[in-house]
């Protein structure tokens, strides 16, 4: 994702995108040729049609700090309704698709580098500006005279926190947005049950810090202890890398990088979010829509939040991601949704949005779109499957049973946690440096420390929409330790997919401000979110819970010693006990959709 090379500045120029398309017709040319060629081409001479192209255009904010942005708009005085997409990949040129395509059907776009980044002035900093800078951007275009006052957004993954960040902010202008796998609070971005998501914030953050390495550079540099001199290893320091370890917690660091909860009743503006199940932000696009329309002080946005989720990771739109093919109706078009919402807040056009559901989920397994009025679903049953076993879940060769009932006697499986030799991510909610997407759990599923509870086949189909939790109990030598679970669905022909999955830090169990060690070999509960998903498990198939204690790369690996958060240097091993029946009835709370 490094920067798009940045063209010189120019004056004005009217740009015939058309003349890109022309060819000489000779006079021997059959008409029918030609009429053919008028025909096929028609759709892009209407999409490319003649524009005013503006480069580097810089934008004041509040500090003095200019903002680089490329302007697209129609040819004439305007004003026009205009759509801003801020970036930190490279605002591009002037063959910028979506700007050539939005300023031939009437619109301006304004494509802007984020602080510190192309040609915009400033130092980058993930997150810290990107509120205030959003804001400042959407006063200014607001006033230029070829802007008609109407603003609206969109943008995909950090493209999209760019969008939420700034929105609270209320500008007058702002009157859209749409959001693709967007994320509001960079603190649930690097942690997840107190466990740092390592490949994605040490990936992502070595590229977007210049510092980069290349993907089996990266495989060997995810292993370096400690974690807090991991950018010893780049070409160059990334100042930041240090920060996100060094704040475990969600402090005030964290809390000038994203929005609080008391933010979402200033949300004033309608908003289309579009994510996937297996999108690395897939529980957060849920919640910011149900957060808004629980919470903004304003009845008519509180209506008009809206959520698309597919089967899908963090690109959007597809029908196969992982190892899963979903059918031809997983496919959507998300550019022309995009457009339908545009034209309807910012041209008063009827395109029909409001006939949409409130929640369109694609139902994964029986593979077809629903539309649904709430997040969570009103009608849900929450219902416990308990973990059942011998003493023998260790595998998918062993004995672990999920049922219905409750064990009838106390009962335990054990396993050892290796952090030199962690559980490697097999697909998931991942976005760089881990595989992401269901993805077949056989070579997992035969690890000694993987524990695997599984149903008998089903007599009739079970659909499963909404939060998953996990409710384990468990005790382990260490001082500090992690435990995961995940959903799995395992087909008639044996093989095994994921839905979701998750994790929680022992000293973290509590969830509240300050870390908790724990007493080796005492017995504790522990919550762990295992997300979200939707799910038909059809008759003959199976549901499958698995419990462990890493999923590396996408997590930290517990180093089980109990030293101060990314300071560890040795790696311990421990030994885990997972507990079902009477009073320890571990089990995974699964959210049942009567059919």
């Amino acid at each position: 994702m490094a920067n798009l090379p940045i063209k010189d500045r120019r004056a004005d120029r009217v740009s015939a995108s058309v003349h890109d398309l022309q060819m000489p017709v000779q006079s021997w040319f059959p008409i029918a040729t030609v009429t053919l060629w008028l025909v096929l081409l028609s759709p892009l001479l209407a999409q490319d049609s003649r524009f005013v192209f503006e480069p580097n255009v810089m934008i004041p904010t509040r500090d003095g700090t200019r903002l680089a942005a490329n302007v697209f708009r129609p040819v004439g005085d305007g004003p026009f309704p205009t759509i801003l997409s801020r970036t930190p990949y490279g605002k591009g040129g002037e063959k910028y698709g979506p700007g050539r395509s939005y300023a031939s059907k009437g619109y301006a776009m304004v494509v802007q580098d984020c602080r510190g980044r192309g040609a915009s002035e400033g130092v980058w900093e993930p997150f810290r500006y990107d509120a205030e800078d959003g804001f400042d951007s959407q006063e200014w275009i607001g006033t230029q005279t070829w802007c008609n006052g109407k603003i609206g957004t969109f943008g995909s993954s950090y493209v999209g926190w760019t969008q939420w960040a700034s929105a609270p902010k209320g500008s007058q202008y702002l009157k859209a947005m749409v959001p693709v796998v967007p994320f509001c609070n960079a603190y649930d971005l690097a942690y997840e049950g107190g466990a740092f998501k390592l490949a994605l914030m040490m990936r992502w953050g070595a590229s977007v810090g210049g510092a980069g390495l290349s993907p089996k550079e990266m495989r060997e540099a995810l292993h370096f202890l400690p974690l807090n001199r991991f950018d010893d290893q780049l070409s160059k320091q990334v100042p930041y890398l240090r920060s996100w370890v060094e704040h475990p917690v969600d402090d005030d660091y964290w809390k000038r990088r994203g929005i609080g909860r008391e933010a979402f009743d200033d949300i004033t503006v309608p908003v289309l979010n579009i994510s996937g199940w297996f999108d690395v932000f897939s529980k957060a696009t849920l919640e910011m829509t149900s957060s808004v329309r629980s919470e903004s002080r304003i009845p008519a946005v509180r209506e008009n939040q809206f959520t698309i989720i597919g089967p899908w990771g963090h690109g959007v739109g597809g029908q196969k991601v992982g190892h899963l093919d979903f059918g031809k109706a997983a496919g959507r078009n998300i550019a022309a949704l995009q457009k339908k919402w545009f034209d309807y807040w910012l041209c008063d056009q009827d395109t029909g949005i409001q006939e949409w559901p409130k929640y369109d989920i694609f139902v994964m397994g029986e593979n077809k779109w629903r539309g649904e009025s709430e997040w969570p679903l009103a009608r849900t049953r929450y219902t416990p499957f308990y973990l059942h076993s011998d003493g023998n879940a260790a595998e998918i060769t062993g004995g672990g049973v999920l049922g219905l009932g409750t064990p009838e006697t106390s009962g335990s499986d054990t396993f050892r946690y290796d952090p030199n030799n962690p559980v490697p991510t097999a697909g998931g909610n991942n976005f760089r440096g881990a595989p992401a997407g269901p993805r077949e759990q056989s070579s997992v599923e035969q690890r000694e420390d993987v524990l695997v509870y599984t149903t008998a086949p089903l007599t009739d189909a079970i659909e499963v929409t909404g939060p998953v939790k996990m409710i384990l109990y468990a005790a382990t030598s260490a001082k500090d330790t992690d435990f995961t679970a995940k959903l799995v669905d395992v087909h008639p022909n044996g093989k095994a997919y994921n839905l979701c999955d998750g994790i929680i830090r022992a000293r973290w169990r509590s969830r509240g401000p300050t870390p908790q060690l724990i007493e080796p070999n005492k017995a504790y509960r522990y919550e762990i979110d295992v997300w979200v998903t939707s799910n038909l498990f059809k008759a003959g198939h199976r549901i499958r819970v698995e419990i462990s204690s890493s999923n590396f790369p996408r997590f930290d690996r517990n180093p089980n010693s109990g030293h101060p958060f990314a300071s560890a240097t040795e790696l311990l091993e421990a030994s885990q006990t997972v507990f079902h029946g009477q009073e320890r009835a571990s089990h995974i709370l699964l959210p049942i959709i009567p059919r």
